[in-house]
């Protein structure tokens, strides 16, 4: 795997969800690094990381906030990497600002936006999107959907076997 990951959380506080884009990376095997970088707090910092992204070895870029919600934007402002916004739950209409912070960009310069607290979908979109050029990792997230498959057909199973048995 030549390209990773950039995990941006805008806080702390959102470390406790984001992580299970982290743990899912590491599952397919993706090299990434997490950091907190403010749109607001620390905007120039934010634009440099996104600015020299791909120069630093990173093919997709997921960025997580609340509120307000203007990391991923102001990532994809400053980068032509794809950037996935992960809009966090919280704030006074429980995270359907940052839902829609995050959604609505402007022409030109996109978000992929999973659903409020979407961690984990953030990490599977950015492996799907490095596996364009990645047979093996392609290979692993077909594994991972036989998994998912399976998963389901047990539990079906033993739902048969308590209604029937």
């Amino acid at each position: 795997m030549s390209k990773k990951v950039a995990v941006i959380m805008g806080s702390d506080s959102d470390w406790p969800v984001v992580k299970a884009a982290c743990a899912q990376l590491e599952q397919f095997g993706i090299p990434f690094e997490a950091h907190i970088l403010s749109a607001h707090r620390t905007p120039a910092a934010a634009a440099e990381f996104a600015k020299n992204a791909r120069a630093n070895g990173f093919g997709v870029l997921i960025c997580a906030a609340g509120m307000a919600a203007h990391l991923a934007g102001a990532f994809a402002g400053n980068s032509t990497l794809p950037v996935i916004g992960i809009p966090m739950k919280g704030g006074a209409v429980d995270g359907l600002d940052a839902l829609l912070a995050t959604v609505q960009m402007p022409s030109g310069i996109p978000v992929a936006t999973v659903a409020i607290n979407g961690a984990k979908n953030a990490a599977v979109l950015a492996a799907q999107m490095l596996s364009i050029y990645d047979d093996e990792l392609a290979a692993k997230l077909d594994a991972a959907r036989v998994d998912m498959a399976n998963q389901i057909a047990e539990k079906e199973a033993k739902l048969q076997a308590e209604l029937n048995g």
